[in-house]
């Protein structure tokens, strides 16, 4: 029976792998935030009924730096209600753990040039 070799190419390998858990935090966080728009609202996207308490005119783009990468964050605008995400704080630009891991490396002078 022949062995078959196989060989990896490890910077793409990590590359590649670090793209698709990016691509998934961003798929998440959107759906979660989405998720928290239909809550507020009473009702689903494109959904129709009398409980319904706010109609989405759209989303704005914003970017949230993370461990995995900066992901586009599309943040709903709820028109008849007040939108604050339980997921993603108003005007972070940094995943907060991300944050906290500087400023451990910056008290253990760990240089961050």
């Amino acid at each position: 029976m022949p062995h078959v070799m196989v060989s990896f190419d490890g910077p793409k390998l990590r590359e590649h792998l670090g793209e698709l858990v990016r691509k998934t935090v961003e798929d998440t966080l959107n759906g979660l935030l989405d998720e928290e728009a239909d809550q507020i609202a009473n009702a689903g996207c494109h959904e129709r009924t009398d409980k319904r308490q706010a109609h989405g005119p759209g989303h704005c783009r914003h970017g949230l730096t993370t461990i995995s990468g900066k992901v586009e964050l599309s943040v709903p605008k709820p028109r008849g209600a007040t939108f604050a995400s339980q997921v993603v704080e108003r005007h972070r630009g940094r995943e907060t753990s991300a944050g906290e891991a500087m400023m451990e490396m910056c008290l253990a002078g760990v240089s961050t040039r």
